[in-house]
């Protein structure tokens, strides 16, 4: 099996029922979950997004995935001018985006981040508080900023998240994505009732998942939007790739350059 989902390119050729004038067009796509790790891939036709003047390829396919589940996680929490918003795993790649996306927003943002590296940059990417959360007071120091939050956006799951849950103040709400720490923070409809929070478990219809793409790579075209690519790394080297990403070592995005 060739591993790879991710990809981006130029189109060399296209099937009888495809149109023909993506030949020669730079592109992003899913591979459907392998097959990336390759000098050429096959994709649906139905999966294929132009990538917009003004936008560079590597950077359109560090927004392919992260891009729309940042846009997607924003809309389903309705955010509101004046929010303080919590971004857990500040430093990676949905995180980056939703730091951004929810200062366009109006929000108040606070930034959570594991090291002095990762909370830098999401300083530099416009939190307006940003603490490390592998240090034991970080709770701390977010109710010291701001009291309490109005928004988690919960990546990290765990006992992170579990205590994020616990800075949210009454008519708060938490979307859980991701178990970063490898496990869900587990919060019961029970325990948010009785804190008056609200669970939000975002969804999308296929063509909702099409437009949240599609929007996250016009915002990156514009200069509104700014993925972060934190490392590169040459084919050969992508077993460096893969441990330096499950060491927690990266920041935003790893590529991988196929040549």
């Amino acid at each position: 099996m060739i591993p790879g989902n991710g990809v981006g390119g130029v189109v060399t050729a296209v099937g009888a029922a495809a149109d023909e004038g993506l030949v020669g067009k730079r592109v992003v796509s899913s591979t459907g979950g392998s097959g990336g790790y390759a000098e050429r891939v096959a994709v649906d036709a139905g999966g294929v997004f132009e990538v917009p003047d003004g936008l560079d390829l590597d950077a359109a396919v560090a927004l392919l995935a992260d891009g729309r589940t940042a846009m997607m996680l924003i809309r389903a929490a309705g955010l509101r001018g004046g929010e303080r918003v919590l971004v857990e795993a500040a430093a990676g790649g949905v995180g980056t985006l939703l730091v951004q996306l929810a200062r366009a927003a109006g929000a108040k943002v606070v930034a959570a981040a594991g090291g002095p590296r990762k909370v830098e940059l999401a300083r530099d990417l416009g939190a307006d508080v940003a603490v490390d959360y592998r240090q034991p007071d970080w709770t701390e120091r977010v109710g010291e900023a701001v009291g309490g939050v109005d928004v988690v956006f919960d990546e990290v799951g765990g006992d992170i998240g579990r205590s994020a849950f616990e800075l949210l103040d009454r008519g708060g709400r938490m979307l859980s994505y991701g178990l970063a720490s490898g496990e869900w923070a587990g919060i019961s409809d029970e325990a948010a009732a009785a804190r008056g929070v609200t669970l939000v478990r975002p969804a999308a219809s296929p063509e909702e998942i099409r437009a949240f793409t599609e929007s996250a790579l016009a915002e990156a075209a514009a200069g509104r939007l700014r993925p972060v690519i934190g490392q590169w790394f040459p084919l050969d080297r992508a077993a460096d790739a893969h441990a330096a990403i499950q060491s927690r070592a990266t920041v935003g995005r790893t590529l991988l350059e196929v040549r």
